[in-house]
C-alpha cells in the first residue's frame, strides 16, 4: 500500500519558498523592526524614542514670529508734516481788488499742484523760496502769510497736503495690487497699508508679512496682526513690505494617501493633522503601530528629551507613534510636526506575506491565493 505525503510538507515547502521571494519584493520603506534596529541602543546612528506626554511638551518648539523693539518702538509719522516730494495746494486771499496775485475782480489765488524740491523748499511768488519740508501746513502759512503781508495789506493764506509720495512704502508679494503707496494719514499703519493695496491673495492663515527698514528686518504671521494691535506697526518713508506664504514643508512616505513633500497649512501642525492633510492612513497596508516622525533634533531639545547632558550638537531622532495605543490618537494630536521632519508610516506585516502570495500565485486576490494554495 503506498502512503501519501503528509500534505504540510508542501506548505512547509511554500512557506520557505515564500520567504525566500519575500526577501526581494519590492515594499515602500524599512519595516518597524528595521528601524528600531538603527537605534542608538543596538549600535545605530539615531535615538528612537516612544513619543508621550513629556516627549510632545519638550519638542513643541513652534516659530515665533515678531517684530523687534527698533519696528515696535516707532511712533507714527505725523500726516501734517511736509516731506520733500509733497504736493501742496495753496490759497491766497487778498484784501484789495487789484491785488500781487489775484485777476481783476477775483479776491483768491489758487497755486495748484506745488511740488517741494528734493532739498525740502518750494517757491511762491512774492514771497520767494520757502523751505516747507519739516514744517506743518499750519506753520508753512504762517511763514508765507509773514512774507506776504509785508506787500499786500492782511493777506489770507490756506495750504493743503495734496498727496504724500514725499513719504511712501513699497508693497510686494501676495497682495491684490503691487505698487509704491503714500504714507497718508487713513495708511499710516502696516494693517491699513495692506488694505490700500487691496489686501492679501494668499491664505491668511500661512501669510507671513515681512517689513525691510534700512538694515532691520522682521516679519510676523499675518493674523497676529489683528490679535496683537501692537504688532499693527507705524510705517517709515521707505518701508517695504513683502507678504509671501509660509515655506515650511514635511515629507511624507509609506503607506499613505500620498508620498510627496507638503506644505504646512496651518501655524502650527500636528502629527494627525498632518495625516489627515495627505490623506490618512492607507487602510490596505498601514500598520498604525508604526507612525515615525524622522528629525534632526537641536541639541538642547535632544538633551530634553533624552534626560541627558552629554550631547553635542544636533542628534538624529525617530519619534514613534502608535495609534493603536489608548491614548495614541491623543498623543499624536499634541506631537508638533516641524519644518523639514519626515513623517514615514510602515507597512502592516500581512501585507508583505500578500504580495509573496501574489508573488507566488500571481495573483492580488488574498482569497484566491489561499484558494490556490489549498488546491495545490
Amino acid at each position: 500500500m503506498s502512503i501519501r505525503p503528509f500534505p504540510w510538507a508542501k506548505a512547509l515547502a511554500l512557506l520557505l519558498v515564500a520567504a525566500l521571494v519575500g526577501c526581494g519584493l519590492p515594499r515602500s520603506g524599512p519595516h518597524k523592526k528595521e528601524i528600531f534596529a538603527g537605534s542608538v541602543l543596538r549600535e545605530g546612528d539615531a535615538f528612537v524614542v516612544s513619543v508621550n506626554d513629556r516627549v510632545t511638551r519638550a519638542t513643541s518648539v513652534t516659530p515665533v514670529l515678531g517684530f523687534s523693539n527698533t519696528f515696535l518702538n516707532a511712533g507714527q509719522i505725523g500726516s501734517d508734516t511736509i516731506r520733500p516730494g509733497d504736493t501742496l495746494g495753496l490759497t491766497v486771499w487778498e484784501n484789495v481788488s487789484n491785488g500781487l496775485l489775484s485777476s481783476a475782480g477775483q479776491a483768491a489765488t489758487e497755486l495748484n499742484a506745488v511740488q517741494v524740491d528734493d532739498a525740502g523748499f518750494i517757491f511762491v511768488p512774492y514771497a520767494g523760496r520757502i523751505r516747507a519740508a519739516g514744517n506743518t501746513p499750519e506753520r508753512l502759512r504762517q511763514i508765507i502769510t509773514e512774507r506776504l503781508d509785508a506787500q499786500t495789506p492782511d493777506p489770507q493764506v490756506l495750504v493743503t497736503r495734496l498727496s504724500g509720495d514725499g513719504a511712501s512704502v513699497s508693497v510686494m508679494g501676495g497682495v491684490a495690487s503691487q505698487g509704491v503707496y503714500p504714507i497718508e494719514r487713513p495708511t499710516r499703519q502696516l494693517s491699513a497699508m495692506l488694505a490700500r493695496a487691496g489686501g492679501l491673495t494668499i491664505e491668511p492663515e500661512v501669510a507671513q508679512i515681512n517689513v525691510m527698514r534700512g538694515g532691520h528686518r522682521s516679519r510676523v504671521w499675518f493674523q497676529d496682526l489683528f490679535t496683537d494691535p501692537r504688532l499693527d506697526i507705524a510705517l517709515r518713508n521707505g518701508d517695504r513690505i513683502l507678504i509671501e506664504e509660509d515655506s515650511r514643508t514635511f515629507s511624507v512616505l509609506g503607506a499613505t494617501g500620498t508620498q510627496d513633500r507638503v506644505r504646512f497649512q496651518t501655524q502650527t501642525l500636528s502629527a494627525v493633522e498632518a495625516i489627515a492633510q495627505v490623506g490618512g492612513l492607507n487602510s490596505n497596508f498601514a500598520d498604525p503601530t508604526g507612525v515615525f516622525v524622522f528629525r534632526n533634533e537641536p541639541e538642547e531639545i535632544a538633551r530634553n528629551v533624552l534626560g541627558r547632558t552629554d550631547l553635542v550638537g544636533d542628534q538624529r531622532m525617530v519619534y514613534v507613534l502608535d495609534l493603536t495605543e489608548p491614548n495614541g490618537l491623543f498623543e499624536a494630536r499634541d506631537f508638533s510636526i516641524r519644518d523639514g521632519d519626515t513623517l514615514y508610516v510602515t507597512e502592516a506585516p500581512f501585507v508583505q506575506w500578500r504580495k509573496t502570495l501574489s508573488a507566488i500565485t500571481g495573483t492580488l486576490n488574498p482569497v484566491a491565493n489561499y484558494s490556490t494554495l489549498a488546491n495545490r
